[in-house]
């Protein structure tokens, strides 16, 4: 029993530790500014790195595939990517992942922004903005544009998409059999998100449904950034997650709605139309095929 109270004791000690280091300086704190500070001692030895990955020959990766999914940001398990979209009464510290993603694309920390999935179009900081804002002239500015005058600045409206217009995460990943270690691993290439055309905002009455793909981010790029920034655990506040390691260990619930093929990287919405449920079926049936190429290698 008293060997039972020693490790008891000995975790709670832990666990309060762990918690302190998580919500910096909170319990020392004598003012509200001094919340999120480190002392010069932590910054001394503070360390707080991703995980690096470690390097991969390719002449030990047995076996691969590519695969695309789609986060859907109404299922609970995605709320962390999503939550908060209203930041007015909320720590600085809590951001939604689009939030973070797009304020350092705008301050230069990340840099390698793409159109597309295969990463080979750059879009720069001006591109973006042609996706993310959508700008209106109101009737009182285009007469004055016929009169050939200068337009007003408040005679032109900007409607800008924010984390609550985000519906879908879209990721590329790529798995591999390491046949070094004798085990299946993910590695994460990029992430993209979605919404609705930011014109929709302007003309809500018109019935503009359409979803596209705003930019895509190099992941391996960008951990250095998502490791700073934390979402939230509502398992446990102290211990907040960061992206990183959020979206490193798939702590999420995606749907698979393309593999590379010999149809050039078809999707499965190309040969499985209009039925929901087959599609579905056929994005757990990829699933599967990847899962069993593990268990298939330890059976003899």
């Amino acid at each position: 029993m008293n060997f039972k109270k020693v490790v008891l004791s000995t975790v709670v000690v832990l666990l309060g530790t762990f918690g302190a280091q998580a919500q910096i300086n909170i319990l020392n704190a004598t003012t509200p500014d001094e919340i999120g500070k480190k002392t010069v001692d932590q910054l001394s030895y503070d360390n707080d790195k991703p995980l690096p990955y470690g390097y991969t020959d390719e002449r030990d990766v047995l076996w691969s595939k590519a695969t695309w999914e789609i986060i859907d940001l109404d299922e609970r398990v995605n709320f962390p990517l999503y939550y908060p979209i209203d930041t007015n009464n909320i720590g600085a510290e809590r951001r939604s992942l689009y939030d973070v993603l797009v304020k350092n694309i705008k301050n230069g920390k990340i840099t390698d922004i793409y159109a597309d999935s295969y990463f080979t179009e750059k879009r720069s900081l001006g591109d973006l903005d042609a996706s993310l804002v959508y700008r209106d002239t109101t009737d009182l500015g285009i007469d004055q544009l016929n009169a050939g005058e200068a337009v007003d600045a408040q005679y032109i409206r900007e409607f800008t998409l924010d984390a609550g217009d985000i519906e879908e995460w879209r990721i590329r990943g790529y798995w591999y059999l390491d046949k070094r270690q004798g085990e299946l691993r993910y590695r994460l290439l990029g992430i993209c998100p979605v919404a609705g055309e930011a014109r929709a905002k302007a003309f809500e009455d018109d019935g503009f449904d359409n979803k596209v793909e705003l930019f895509w981010v190099w992941f391996p790029g960008a951990r250095d950034v998502l490791h700073q920034a934390k979402a939230f655990n509502r398992k446990n506040t102290s211990q907040p997650v960061s992206f990183d390691h959020l979206l490193n260990s798939r702590r999420f619930h995606g749907v698979v709605y393309k593999e590379d093929n010999v149809q050039g990287d078809r999707g499965v919405n190309d040969y499985i139309n209009e039925n929901s449920l087959m599609q579905l079926m056929e994005s757990e049936r990829i699933q599967d095929v990847i899962r069993n190429i593990e268990i298939d290698l330890w059976n003899y």
